[in-house]
């Protein structure tokens, strides 16, 4: 006699799923078509991924991962809940990264669906229109254009125009520059460093020479800057995970060598205007919204909790925890003053301004923005963070690693038992 998925599920007790009882397959196709009843009316929850070490690794996509899609998407490959990918790569175009995630998983994953480590840059328009240095692999002219940068120069131009600066390689020494840009060239405004680029001596020397010399690298000035110029850095991983078992330079150690560099230089530290991508502050709030818009094009009344998956303690598991330190301490302090209001109004006296201690930060388009009450932490434990290997606690040196927030909310073996834990917990079954 044959039975339904459905009838299946209702026959068995849950400890009998998560106890091996039913074998691994089974229990995966059990969920699968149960949740495929499931609606999402009532529901206010979603998912905010890491791509390396959760979904794959290097170019193979993990065990597990179709069948964590499978639970969250329809039969169809239709999302029923609101999903995004937060990546600290910053080298590639969101529609290439969407495409690549789109033929590993087996189904349709729009750009809207992704946070690179530089998508927020769309906020930062005081930039747009200074002369700007990019630095980073890929299409970072196009990306960097996309994102509203009217003016730019990549390090690779600069070298061009200032052949005699490079001087570590000898292939890329040239007898002159070209007098016509050369004369043309206006002072660099700003710097933003897109993610780890290739031939680092080249990079490094270039980028310092162009903050001591406040933008104009053909003549050193009598004395250092005070203030060096803007200088945006995206992605702070020290490390990631490829192919092989041993972690990999991220462009988080590029900017160690940077900070390094110019301090022996100058004797002063360099000091960032913004640092976005994982585990900045700003890089959540704007992945938070994000996440809100697909969960208004699913029909979501609201978004309240949010589960960050994630493979790598110092990035995906503590800008996860700090944000929901955030969303806690905000959700306090509109209580606080609310209470004080209703208080100075009942008394008779004036409206009490409250005064919040942090930021409100904006959404792109310049207003406030959606915000969770509550961002979960999950880690993984199929890249960086291993049962067999434990990443050092590390990180970029201007976040401060307090012990409690590299700590996940929840540790699993995979994707797979991290989304079928969270749709447990949330009663999506």
């Amino acid at each position: 006699m044959a039975f339904s998925g459905r009838i299946l599920v209702k026959s068995l007790n849950l400890g009998d799923l998560l106890s091996g009882k039913v074998s691994t397959n089974i229990c995966k196709r059990m969920f699968r078509r149960h949740i495929n009843h499931k609606s999402n009316r009532g529901h206010d929850f979603g998912f905010l991924f890491d791509i390396d070490g959760v979904i794959k690794r290097g170019k193979r996509i993990l065990p597990s991962a179709r069948e964590a899609f499978q639970l969250l998407t329809d039969e169809s490959g239709k999302f029923r809940l609101p999903v995004v990918f937060v990546t600290n790569a910053g080298n590639t175009f969101r529609q290439t990264k969407a495409d690549e995630l789109s033929e590993l998983l087996g189904i349709k994953i729009s750009t809207e669906q992704l946070v690179m480590s530089h998508s927020p840059l769309k906020m930062f328009k005081r930039f747009h229109n200074m002369h700007t240095l990019i630095c980073g692999q890929g299409p970072i002219e196009g990306i960097a254009r996309d994102l509203g940068f009217t003016n730019i120069t990549t390090v690779d131009q600069l070298r061009e125009l200032f052949p005699y600066l490079d001087m570590v390689d000898h292939s890329h020494r040239k007898v002159e520059p070209c007098p016509v840009k050369f004369a043309n060239f206006k002072p660099i405004e700003a710097v933003v460093l897109f993610g780890e680029p290739n031939q680092w001596d080249s990079k490094l020397q270039l980028i310092v020479d162009v903050l001591v010399c406040n933008g104009m690298p053909s003549h050193l000035p009598k004395e250092f800057p005070s203030t060096h110029l803007p200088i945006v850095a995206c992605n702070m991983d020290l490390f990631w995970m490829a192919e092989v078992p041993i972690p990999r330079f991220g462009h988080g150690m590029f900017l160690t060598f940077l900070e390094t560099a110019y301090q022996q230089y100058t004797g002063r530290e360099l000091k960032y205007s913004a640092l976005l991508g994982k585990p900045s502050l700003f890089t959540y709030h704007y992945a938070d919204n994000v996440l809100w818009k697909h969960a208004k094009q699913l029909g979501f009344r609201s978004l309240k909790s949010i589960y960050c998956v994630g493979d790598n303690p110092n990035t995906d598991i503590y800008g996860a925890n700090v944000y929901d330190r955030y969303l806690k301490k905000r959700k306090a302090h509109k209580v606080q003053k609310k209470m004080k209001r209703k208080m100075a109004a009942g008394g008779g006296g004036a409206d009490f301004e409250f005064e919040d201690d942090d930021e409100e930060l904006v959404s792109e388009e310049g207003g406030q923005g959606n915000y969770s009450t509550s961002c979960s932490s999950i880690l993984v434990c199929t890249g960086i963070f291993s049962n067999s290997h434990t990443a050092s606690h590390r990180n970029h040196r201007d976040f401060v690693l307090d012990p409690e927030l590299v700590k996940p909310k929840h540790t699993t073996e995979n994707v797979f038992d991290a989304v079928r834990l969270t749709l447990e917990k949330e009663k999506f079954l």
